[in-house]
């Protein structure tokens, strides 16, 4: 994936600034300020304990930050937690499907939540059933799909309500090689065809070199915010893995938080 030539006159779907959480004595976040624009795929890189899962929750809603702002689609996500999150579509790293449950009634669920007309919602469901080759499954109970083809499901669910940001939070864990590249594909499409902004956390180094920008979170802060070159470039030329390991041991790398 190519990086956008210009943001400079687009409308960005989500603007955090200054975050802060703490959790009693133990900062997670520190101040991270970001901005996602239309297309564009970004991944957010950290090692386990960086602070992306909790920075991961301030995104979807689940927690408020302590300090500092959070808007989506210009919504306060404060003041206007259900117009910003109506624009937000989430696949969590835990699987949040009801396993006993259908592949379609597990996404009726869903449109119904989102208040999306029955009509409108066996149109998207059926288009994307077939988009991702699980039409023969759609009555499948999802405690018998295999791991990628959940995830398949969990994406076309966090799309029916055609959001305009997409939160992936460390999607592929558990996926076999195959699976991981086609969720991946999937996901890079959708942000190529300007349809969302993609914030891709993860901790695995070969998932962003396609990015169009990487922020590289260590020890709830912010190490680095740019494109995949530029890391490299930074690193002396040895290469994505060498250049996070470098910002991994730097001065920032002393304990690990949430």
């Amino acid at each position: 994936m190519t990086p956008l030539p210009s943001t400079a006159f687009s409308t960005p779907v989500l603007v955090a600034t200054g975050l802060q959480k703490s959790y009693g004595p133990r900062q997670a976040l520190k101040s991270v300020s970001m901005s996602l624009y239309p297309g564009q795929f970004v991944a957010l890189l950290g090692p386990n304990g960086a602070g992306k899962s909790t920075l991961v929750q301030l995104l979807s809603g689940l927690f408020v930050p302590d300090k500092g702002d959070l808007s989506v689609l210009g919504f306060d996500i404060r003041r206007d937690a259900p117009k910003a999150l109506a624009g937000l579509g989430v696949v969590f790293q835990q699987s949040s499907l009801d396993l006993d449950l259908s592949i379609r009634a597990n996404l009726l669920f869903h449109t119904d939540l989102h208040g999306i007309a029955r009509k409108t919602a066996l149109q998207r469901i059926q288009a994307g059933l077939e988009q991702h080759g699980l039409q023969e499954q759609a009555g499948t109970a999802v405690r018998a799909l295999s791991g990628g083809n959940r995830r398949k499901v969990e994406l076309l669910r966090a799309l029916l309500h055609q959001p305009r940001f997409l939160l992936m939070d460390e999607a592929t864990v558990g996926l076999d090689p195959a699976s991981r590249q086609d969720l991946m594909r999937s996901v890079e499409a959708l942000a190529r065809a300007g349809e969302v902004a993609v914030l891709w956390a993860t901790h695995l180094v070969d998932e962003v070199a396609h990015a169009d920008r990487v922020l590289v979170l260590i020890q709830g802060e912010i190490a680095f915010d740019g494109l995949p070159s530029e890391l490299i470039a930074q690193s002396g030329g040895l290469g994505l893995e060498q250049a996070f390991l470098q910002l991994c041991q730097g001065p920032r790398a002393a304990k690990p938080v949430a």
